[in-house]
């Protein structure tokens, strides 16, 4: 291909938008991308603002500079001055765009080289862009793929036509990833910088334990019980604040299932190494906070709502003290995520808990509070 031929091009148009499933008018773009890039390439300087539109009646294009109307011209490739604008446009003000206009039939070899480049890269980004438009109205759901490469930040995961990838802070800690093999994914987002379009999927996110239970769990379906928030680090622990709006039905036990079977069943998608905790959410900040960092048990919450960020202190007896703060911080960590809390634990003396006032506790919460009090007791 020495020259760019533009009659050809013209030709081309309707047989690639038909080849690659595109519309008409997204192939012209491209192609009068490329002719501007082309015209750059042997005519102009890297960074003109240089537009092209192509007649595909008669096969020919015209290209148009643009340059800005300023005081003083720094560059004659990108700026004119007022006094010479006005002798193209009467009315030009400073800070006007001002095009002038060239007639173009062929190109020399390299520009014809780079035109072909844009062409085939802007192609492959424009066929990318419809496929994902069909995932537009996915987002914030699971889909299954099949993994096609590992590589050292992201995995890249086919499903159907298009390839997402899993980046490195969007997998399992520790999950290990086989090529072929099939696998649940979070359609996260579709992120257009750089390189085109990219669907971004996710394992790692909190949102995908939620679509896991709302698989396992119908009553969030019916609103009986619901899910007020969410913390996750994936691949170590994930701890979920459920709820009940029906007198009755107690939160934990709906999400936990006879004999554990449907915690089992999100764990076994997500990794047995990811422990899930569920406790019960609460109106009152104080036993939201002692149901939040269970396992541990808890002496006294005491909270500080005059500093900037919401905090609490903790207190607990001393070999609660580990379990509380949990592994590298960990329990606490995500306690303070679920709150909403700044959770500083401390050791403190034999005080009771306080008990919320008279409302009638269920399950964990009896069995947490009657702890509580045999170690107060003790």
């Amino acid at each position: 291909m020495d020259e760019l031929n533009l009659k050809q091009l013209t030709l081309a148009v309707r047989t690639i938008a038909d080849e690659k499933n595109l519309p008409e008018e997204t192939v012209m773009s491209v192609i009068e991308q490329a002719i501007a890039a082309a015209w750059r390439r042997d005519n102009g300087e890297r960074d003109q603002e240089v537009r092209a539109e192509l007649n595909v009646n008669d096969g020919t294009a015209e290209v148009f500079v643009g340059r800005e109307v300023v005081e003083t011209v720094g560059s004659d490739a990108h700026e004119i001055s007022l006094e010479d604008a006005r002798k193209v446009k009467a009315d030009a003000e400073l800070g006007d765009i001002i095009e002038d206009k060239y007639e173009v039939e062929s190109f020399g070899r390299v520009a014809a080289q780079t035109a072909k480049q844009v062409v085939l890269q802007r192609l492959r980004e424009a066929e990318r862009e419809v496929v994902l438009e069909e995932f537009e109205d996915k987002i914030g759901t699971v889909v299954t793929g099949v993994v096609q490469r590992v590589e050292p930040r992201v995995v890249r995961v086919e499903i159907g036509k298009v390839s997402g990838i899993i980046p490195q802070s969007e997998q399992i800690q520790g999950e290990f990833y086989s090529v072929g093999s099939r696998i649940k994914v979070f359609i996260k987002d579709i992120e257009r910088e750089n390189r085109g379009p990219q669907l971004i999927l996710s394992r790692g996110n909190e949102a995908f334990v939620e679509y896991l239970f709302r698989q396992e769990v119908p009553e969030l379906e019916t609103g009986a019980v619901e899910i007020k928030a969410i913390a996750r680090e994936a691949g170590r622990r994930t701890k979920l604040a459920v709820a009940s709006t029906v007198p009755g039905v107690d939160p934990v036990g709906t999400f936990v299932g006879g004999h554990g079977t449907r915690v089992q069943a999100v764990m076994n998608e997500i990794g047995d190494q990811e422990k899930i905790d569920i406790v019960t959410y609460d109106e009152s900040p104080v036993q939201f906070i002692i149901n939040a960092l269970s396992p541990a048990e808890i002496l006294k919450v005491e909270l500080n709502e005059s500093a900037e960020e919401k905090r609490a202190k903790v207190y607990v007896a001393e070999d609660q003290q580990s379990i509380a703060i949990g592994r590298g911080g960990q329990n606490v960590r995500l306690a303070s995520r679920l709150t909403g809390y700044e959770l500083d634990i401390e050791q403190g003396s034999n005080e009771p808990a306080p008990k919320a006032e008279n409302k009638p506790r269920k399950n964990i919460e009896d069995s947490l509070l009657s702890a509580v009090e045999e170690v107060t007791e003790e």
